[in-house]
Formats: C-alpha cells, sequence, structure tokens
C-alpha cells in the first residue's frame, strides 16, 4: 500500500515529503536502546515493525525477528490519533520524533519511548505470522528488569491473584500479584529495613492490569463476572498485553508503574463464596467497632455526604451492615462531633431493627479538635451502663477515646469498652518527628506513639476487664502498638486470627484497626 499521510495541505505534503526522505530507518530495538531512555530522543526515524495491539489513542508495533540483545525491547508505542486500517497482525512502517512520554509529576527514568509526532504510516499487509507473546514469571531473575521488554507482548503467567480493585470503574485498572494476597509490611515486619526490603520484594511482584482505555468511568466495566463482581483473593492463570509505564489511576504527580495492557481478557476464578454473615466466634456477648467513613446527620460536603441523596444512601448501607454484624456494642469511629450524632444513628437502626434496640452512649457537647468523635451504641436488653462515661483529657488526643463500663443484665462480670481513633497516616503539615522517617510508618508515627502512651495510662485508670477497639492508624508491628502491648495488652486479633486484616491500602491487607484486652 502507498504510505499514507492524513490530514495535510499542500504546504504541509511538501513538508511531510521532505521529513520522510530525511527520517533514517531505524530498527526497533536501536530506538529503543538498552538504557531507561532511547537513545535517539529528539530524532525523526521510520521503523518497521507487526501491529500487536490498538489502544486508545496509540498502537503499538514489535519486531518479530529482534536484534538477538536481551538488554533491548523489540516493541515500541506508537502515539497517533488516526489509526485507520491499522489491526493486530498487520505490518506498518511508521515515521515519526523519539520521545520518552511520561505524565506530569512522574519520577526520572519512568517515561515509556514512543513515536509521536507521525508523520506518516504505511500499510505493508498482513504479516507472514503472528507476534507469539513473550512468557514472563514475576519476579523477574536477578539483575532483569521490565524496561527491557517495554512496549513488547507479553504473557504473565500465573497464578495472578487480585490484589486492588478500587481503580477499575473509575480507570479501568487491576492490580495483580504473583505469589498470591500481599500484606502491609509494618504488620508483619517491625518498622525499618525488615519492612522496607519485604516492601521491596513486594514491588517486583506486582503488575496494574488495565483495560487500554485512556477515559475514565469505562462502560462497561472490564474484567467484571457476569455478576458485576470482581474481589480482592480472586486469580487467573494468565495475562495477556503490551507493557507500559504510565500513571496508577490519573491524578498528576499520583503513583507511577509498570502496566500491562490487557489484549484479551483474563479469565478470574473465585477461591471462596463472599459470607453472608459474619462468622461464630463463640462467647456471650459480642463487641464490634467500625468505620463509618464521615457520617454526618446532615449534608457535609467538607467530610461527609455531599447532599441529601447521598446521605440517605450512605444511611442506609451503614444500617444494612450495623445490622448484620448485630454486636451488642459497637464502637463507632469517623462519626460527626456532635452530642446528637451517636443517638441519630441508633434511632436510624432502631427504626429497622425495633424500637429500643440500641442506645447510644451520651456525649459530651464537643470533644477534642477534630468534626469527627469516637461514640458507642449498645444493647438495653442485653447490658446496662455502670457509671458515667470517660473521656481521656489528654491534650495529645485530638479525637479522644471514650470509655463505657457495662454489666450484662443477668448479672455477668462487669466489663470496659473503649473505642480509640489515633492520628491518621496523611503527612499534611507533619513537621519534625511526626514526618515520614522512611521506616514504612508514614507520618505522626510519633504523636501515634504518644497517643498509644497516654491510652495506656487511661486503661489502667478505668479499671478491669477493660477491652480496647478501633482505628488506630497502625499496623500490627508499628511502634503504637508495640508501645500499648509492651503496657500489658494482649493483642487479640494475633492471637485469635493470625492474618486477619481489617483493611486495605494500594492492594496490601492490614490491621489498622484492633482490639486489645487488659
Amino acid at each position: 500500500m502507498p504510505l499514507t499521510l492524513r490530514g495535510l495541505g499542500a504546504a504541509g505534503l511538501a513538508a511531510a515529503a521532505c521529513v520522510l526522505a530525511q527520517a533514517a530507518d531505524r530498527p526497533i530495538a536501536a530506538i529503543q536502546g538498552s538504557g531507561a531512555a532511547s537513545p535517539l530522543q529528539g530524532q525523526v526515524v521510520s521503523t518497521t515493525g507487526v501491529v500487536t495491539a490498538v489502544l486508545a489513542g496509540s498502537f503499538h508495533l514489535q519486531d518479530p525477528v529482534g536484534d538477538g540483545d536481551a538488554r533491548t525491547s523489540e516493541g515500541l508505542q506508537v502515539h497517533a490519533r488516526a489509526r485507520q486500517g491499522l489491526v493486530p497482525g498487520m505490518r506498518v512502517r511508521v515515521t515519526g520524533r523519539v520521545v520518552e512520554w511520561a505524565p506530569r509529576g512522574a519520577a526520572p527514568g519512568t517515561g515509556t519511548t514512543q513515536l509521536d509526532e507521525v508523520s506518516g504510516i504505511e500499510l505493508l499487509g498482513p504479516a507472514p505470522r503472528p507476534v507469539e507473546p513473550l512468557a514472563l514469571r514475576l519476579p523477574l531473575p536477578a539483575g532483569h528488569d521490565l524496561e527491557r521488554h517495554e512496549g513488547m507482548l507479553v504473557r504473565l503467567l500465573g497464578p495472578l491473584t487480585v490484589l486492588r480493585n478500587d481503580l477499575l470503574g473509575r480507570y479501568g485498572q487491576l492490580t495483580l500479584a504473583a505469589g498470591g494476597r500481599q500484606q502491609i509490611p509494618t504488620d508483619l515486619q517491625r518498622p525499618g529495613p525488615a519492612a522496607l526490603r519485604l516492601a521491596r520484594q513486594q514491588a517486583a511482584l506486582r503488575i496494574v492490569l488495565d483495560d487500554g482505555r485512556s477515559s475514565t468511568h469505562p462502560s462497561p466495566v472490564p474484567f467484571l463476572h457476569a455478576d458485576g463482581t470482581l474481589r480482592a483473593g480472586e486469580t487467573t492463570a494468565e495475562a495477556v498485553g503490551v507493557l507500559d509505564q504510565g500513571p496508577i489511576g490519573l491524578q498528576a504527580g499520583g503513583a507511577q508503574g509498570w502496566r500491562l495492557q490487557a489484549v484479551q481478557p483474563p479469565v478470574f476464578q473465585r477461591p471462596q463464596p463472599r459470607p453472608g454473615t459474619p462468622p461464630a466466634v463463640g462467647g456471650e456477648l459480642r463487641v464490634a467497632s467500625f468505620n463509618l467513613l464521615n457520617y454526618f446527620t446532615r449534608p457535609n460536603p467538607q467530610r461527609g455526604a455531599d447532599n441529601a441523596e447521598e446521605l440517605a444512601r450512605q444511611q442506609a448501607k451503614l444500617v444494612a451492615a450495623l445490622q448484620a454484624i448485630g454486636a451488642d456494642v459497637l464502637g463507632l469511629m469517623e462519626i460527626e462531633n456532635q452530642p446528637q450524632a451517636p443517638q441519630h444513628l441508633a434511632d436510624a437502626l432502631n427504626a429497622v431493627m425495633g424500637a429500643g434496640t440500641y442506645a447510644a452512649v451520651p456525649q459530651a457537647a464537643f470533644t477534642g479538635t477534630d468534626a469527627i468523635q469516637v461514640a458507642l451504641l449498645y444493647r438495653p436488653a442485653r447490658l446496662r451502663r455502670l457509671g458515667a462515661p470517660a473521656t481521656d483529657a489528654d491534650p495529645v488526643h485530638h479525637r479522644p477515646p471514650l470509655a463505657q463500663r457495662f454489666q450484662p443484665v443477668d448479672g455477668g462480670e462487669p466489663f470496659t469498652v473503649i473505642v480509640n481513633h489515633f492520628k491518621s497516616k496523611r503527612c499534611g503539615d507533619a513537621q519534625g518527628a511526626d514526618a515520614d522517617q522512611a521506616d514504612g510508618q508514614g507520618c505522626f508515627n510519633a504523636r501515634r506513639v504518644a497517643q498509644a502512651r497516654a491510652l495506656a495510662g487511661f486503661v489502667q485508670r478505668q479499671g478491669p476487664q477493660a477491652l480496647v477497639i478501633g482505628d488506630l492508624n497502625a499496623y500490627a508491628q508499628e511502634d503504637p502498638l508495640q508501645r500499648l502491648r509492651q503496657a500489658g495488652l494482649v493483642d487479640l486479633l494475633q492471637q485469635h486470627a493470625p492474618g486477619a486484616h481489617t483493611y486495605v491500602h494500594d492492594g496490601a491487607a492490614g490491621r489498622l484497626d484492633h482490639a486489645l484486652a487488659s
């Protein structure tokens, strides 16, 4: 077929012809080079290859023969809006400028080698044989990296496990990993060298599977089962696609990484059905903690639901979940810092479960310095309050812990429940000892350690049989939990449910929420 020059006037055709005459023919491997960036960056070149994928705004070429150098990739991304007639298996000759594309804010060396400013695409007919995907298994052998396969069609061998699905509906992205589900490093190892070493090992096992579309909120959402779901922990035997680097999500300056642009949908297997009710754990009373994710009694766009419709939906979901848990004591986090807010939620529960099913432990007019607080609900038919609730006045707590002593109505042994919500890991205005110390604990670890120290003293003042629950914003092996264990508190999840998790962050599971007993 003749060379195709699209959208050019007479002057443009003449200029393009001049560019094409000056463009040097380069094999794909020479364009890619053996380093992180192309040695031909900025040059106008022509190259020939077989189309392996046609994506949103680009297509990929691959040299089916190659140069025999394992350090150089045989694949290349071509950024071109006009892609008529391009299908996988077609041989083409392309002319364009070599660039290293990277999103704004990306780290040096994380760009993708591309041909941009394409001035010509010549269709050369079907290739004699299709390009076979290169079989890879994560982690790569020592001394190897994915850079040498950038732009190539690869088959990642599994089993690969779904780690993260929260970006799927908005960006069409799934995080997969070889070696099964991953746990937060500081949930398993003490902060510092051991946790950081584990984090590097985990990163080498991960890849992001992308649907190949650049638009947000893809419709239909890719990779889902027929029932419209896809759960973390599901597995697939393999994933086939072309490799590139780019944003995980689309936030400028956000996370970057290696992505596999899928050319065929993987088949996911669900290892176990989702339970409809919490498992039986024995005992006579059930105590649970629950983060309400900014539950306000009225719409609050700054922290909670944007409007009345969103608030109604949030409340309905919370009521359904709390009803299913059916705890005798509920320790709540992220509820509006107003005295009527806990009873407001109790009333919503009672409207579904029956009048008087839950009551709120009374709160002061305003506690701490945050717009949200902790709270306690309980079942009066099962428990009665002994005395007034207590909060810790230590100013280190911006969301002070709340304690209430209970006794079963049948005269059983009294016990105290203390609900907590420590300072989060978000950096914000963190300075000095509160800044990220690069040991895996994030920002404000020093503040959380001080809060743990104050909490240990507060627990002692509440008398025997105390149960400490809530979101401590620290994983199991981090300093705040170490401090509480050193104070004599027993980590109940570590003792009775090792490996359990309460939270998933960037695909890794861990325990930010805890239950400890005196």
